[in-house]
C-alpha cells in the first residue's frame, strides 16, 4: 500500500529500535508520522539481538535496591571512553537516558527491567557497576500485535528450541538441570507445553523475550498510535525545501513518489555493516566482510545523508563493535552466522588459539575485546584462521556455537565441516592445519594451571564480569577447567561486527551537521545512522541499543517542539 497521505509531521526511515522509538515518540506527542521500512519487517538487529540497554542511574536500579550516579558513570566512562570527541553527546545521553527511560514507559508499550547482576564490561575500573545498568525488556506475547505479528521480524532460529520457541535468559538454567532437578523439570516442562498450545494458532512461538520482545514493545507503540508503516519501500533520496530536508522520495514497487515532512526526516537504516565499499573504506583488512547485523544495513541512511552536505563522524577508535562468529549453512542454504557473545567462550574448558596453534587472549573478555586481541594478532592479514579447542565433556555440557548442549549426536556439524573432532589434540592440530606439537604444548600449558582453577598466562576468570559469564556451579572457578578427554573439538571463528560506529555527526538534539558544524535542517539521525557516542568502545551491554532509545527519544521530542515549515520540496541532488 502506498502511503495514504501526501504530507506528515515526521518522517522516519527504518524500523528498527532507533527509528521505532523517533516515530513512537513523535506519535506519542501529537503528530503525524510514516515510518518508511525498506524490508518487509520491523525490528532491523534489534529483533536478533539481546536487547539489553545500557542507561546508567535510571530510576528502575532503585527498585532492586541498587545505586548509581551521573557522577559514577561520568568516572566510568572516562576510563573506557578516553577519547574527548563526542564528550557533549556522552553528557546528553547520561542527562536523558532515564528520562527517555521514564517517558517511553508512560507514553508508549515500552516496558523494561533491571538486569541485577549484569556487570559492565570492565568492573574494575573507577564508577563501574556489578548490575542494575543494564535494562532489558519484559517479557511480551505476541499475540497482543493480532495480525500485525506476521510483520515482527522473527528472532535468528539459532536462538531458538524446536523450530520457535524463544527463553529468557533465567530459564535458561533451568533448561540446563532438566532431570537433575524437580523445580527445572517442571519449568521446563511448562514452557514447552506453552509453546506447543501456541504453535497451533501461530507458525512461532508468541511468547517473546530479549530484543525480539523490544522490537514487539516498539512496534506496538506504533501501532497504538496508528502510525502508518510503508514496508518494502526504498527511500531514493531526501527532498529539499531550499537548504532544507522536506520530505523523501520513495520508489515502492515500479513508481516514485515525493512525500513531504512538515518538521523532519530521521534517519535510522541500521549503519553500513553490509556495504562492501563503506566497510572497505573504514574497517581494518583482517575484519574481512562478516557481519552479525542484519543484512538490511547497507549504509542508506550515510549516502542520503551525505548528498545533503552532511558529515560523518569518524572520530571512532574502533569504526565498529566486534564479536567473534562462526559460520555454518542452514537447511535451506542461507549462510548462518552464530556470534559467541556469552554461550562458551567464558566457560570452564574451551581455550581459542590462533594459526600458530598458541593462544592469544583472555577468552572471557568481552566479545569485543576478543576481536580487538584478534585483529591486533592477525597483523593486517584478511582470512587469518581463528579456532575454539574443547573436548567431549565441554561440547556435552556447554555446547559450542550453535551447537547446543547435551547434543546426542554431532554428525551433521561434522559431515558440514563446521566443527572438526580428532581423538587427540595432536590429530586435531593436523586437521585444522596447525603444527601439532605447537597446540599440544598450548594445550599442555594451559592444563597445567587448569586442573587447579587457574589461567596464569591471561588470568581468565579474573574479574566480576568473567565469571557472570562462566559456570558459578564449577569450582574453583567458574572460567577454567582442564582439557582431558577425548574426543577433541575445533570450531572456527572469524571476526565480525555486530553493527557500525561510524555515523553522521549529530548535536544533542540528534541534528545532522555539516562540516562547519551547523545543522541540516529538518533532518535528525539515530541509531546506528549517527555516530557512535561511545567512539567506538564498548563499556557494557547494551551501548548500541542504550543511545539508539535515548537520542531516538529526544529526536522525537525536539521534532514535537519545532515549528511546521511549508511544503513543496525538490529532490536533492544524487
Amino acid at each position: 500500500m502506498m502511503p495514504a497521505h501526501e504530507t506528515y509531521d515526521v518522517i522516519v526511515v527504518g524500523a528498527g529500535a532507533g527509528g521505532m522509538t523517533a516515530a513512537a515518540v513523535a506519535a506519542a506527542e501529537g503528530l503525524r508520522v510514516l515510518v518508511i521500512e525498506k524490508t518487509a519487517f520491523v525490528g532491523g538487529t534489534t529483533a536478533w539481538s539481546d536487547g539489553m540497554i545500557w542507561i546508567p542511574a535510571n530510576a528502575k536500579m532503585k527498585e532492586v535496591g541498587l545505586c548509581d550516579s551521573v557522577t559514577d558513570a561520568v568516572q566510568y566512562l572516562s576510563s573506557t571512553v578516553p577519547e574527548p570527541a563526542n564528550a557533549g553527546l556522552r553528557a546528553a545521553f547520561l542527562a536523558r537516558g532515564p528520562e527517555a527511560v521514564a517517558y517511553l514507559e508512560a507514553n508508549t508499550q515500552v516496558r523494561l527491567q533491571p538486569v541485577k547482576a549484569y556487570p559492565d564490561y570492565y568492573p574494575e575500573r573507577l564508577g563501574a557497576t556489578p548490575g542494575g545498568r543494564v535494562l532489558e525488556p519484559v517479557v511480551f506475547d505476541g499475540t497482543r500485535l493480532g495480525a500485525h505479528f506476521a510483520r515482527l521480524r522473527a528472532p535468528l532460529p539459532e536462538f531458538t528450541l524446536f523450530g520457535g520457541m524463544m527463553v529468557s535468559r533465567r530459564d535458561i538454567p533451568h533448561l540446563r538441570r532438566v532431570r537433575k532437578s524437580l523445580r527445572a523439570t517442571v519449568r521446563a516442562t511448562r514452557l514447552v507445553s506453552e509453546y506447543v498450545w501456541q504453535r497451533l494458532r501461530s507458525p512461532r512461538g508468541t511468547t517473546l523475550h530479549l530484543g525480539n520482545a523490544l522490537a514487539a514493545q516498539l512496534y506496538a507503540s506504533l501501532l497504538v498510535r496508528q502510525v502508518e508503516i510503508l514496508f518494502s519501500a526504498d527511500v531514493e533520496d531526501l527532498s529539499m525545501q531550499g537548504d532544507r530536508v522536506g520530505g523523501v522520495i520513495i520508489r515502492h514497487g515500479a513508481r516514485d513518489r515525493l512525500i513531504a515532512a512538515r518538521r523532519g526526516v530521521v534517519l535510522a537504516t541500521g549503519g553500513f555493516s553490509h556495504d562492501a565499499t563503506l566497510r572497505k573504506r573504514f574497517f581494518p583488512p583482517a575484519a574481512g566482510f562478516i557481519s552479525a547485523a542484519h543484512m538490511s544495513a547497507t549504509g542508506d541512511g550515510l549516502r542520503l545523508a551525505t548528498a545533503t552536505g552532511a558529515a560523518l563522524n569518524t572520530d571512532a577508535t574502533s569504526p565498529a563493535y566486534w564479536v567473534p562468529a562462526s559460520l555454518f549453512r542452514r537447511p535451506d542454504g542461507s549462510r548462518g552466522v552464530f556470534p559467541h557473545t556469552v554461550t562458551d567462550r567464558a566457560k570452564p574448558g574451551v581455550i581459542a588459539v590462533n594459526a600458530a596453534g598458541r593462544r592469544f587472549v583472555n577468552e572471557a573478555l568481552s566479545y569485543h575485546e576478543f576481536v580487538l586481541a584478534m585483529l591486533r594478532d592477525s597483523d593486517g592479514e584478511p582470512d587469518r584462521p581463528f579456532y575454539l579447542i574443547c573436548d567431549r565433556p565441554f561440547l556435552w555440557s556447554y555446547g559450542l556455537g550453535r551447537i547446543r548442549p547435551f547434543a546426542r549426536s554431532v554428525r551433521r556439524y561434522l559431515a558440514s565441516g563446521e566443527l572438526i573432532e580428532a581423538p587427540d589434540v595432536a590429530q586435531l592440530a593436523v586437521k585444522i592445519g596447525i603444527k601439532p606439537s605447537t597446540l599440544s604444548a598450548t594445550v599442555a600449558s594451559y592444563n597445567s594451571g587448569a586442573k587447579e582453577g587457574r589461567d596464569p598466562e591471561f588470568g581468565r576468570g579474573s574479574t566480576i564480569y568473567q565469571r557472570h559469564l562462566g559456570d558459578i556451579s564449577h569450582k574453583p572457578t567458574p572460567c577454567v577447567a582442564p582439557i582431558l578427554r577425548g574426543p577433541f573439538f575445533a570450531l572456527r571463528i572469524y571476526p565480525a561486527d555486530l553493527g557500525t560506529a561510524i555515523g553522521m555527526k549529530v548535536d544533542a538534539q540528534t541534528r545532522v551537521l555539516r562540516e562547519d558544524g551547523t545543522p541540516v535542517a529538518g533532518l535528525y539521525a539515530c541509531g546506528n545512522d549517527m555516530g557512535s557516542i561511545m567512539n567506538g568502545n564498548y563499556p557494557g551491554p547494551g551501548i548500541t541499543l542504550g543511545p539508539a532509545l535515548t537520542f531516538g527519544y529526544i529526536a522525537g521530542r525536539h521534532l514535537a517542539e519545532g515549528v511546521i515549515v511549508a511544503t513543496g520540496a525538490t529532490a536533492a541532488s544524487v
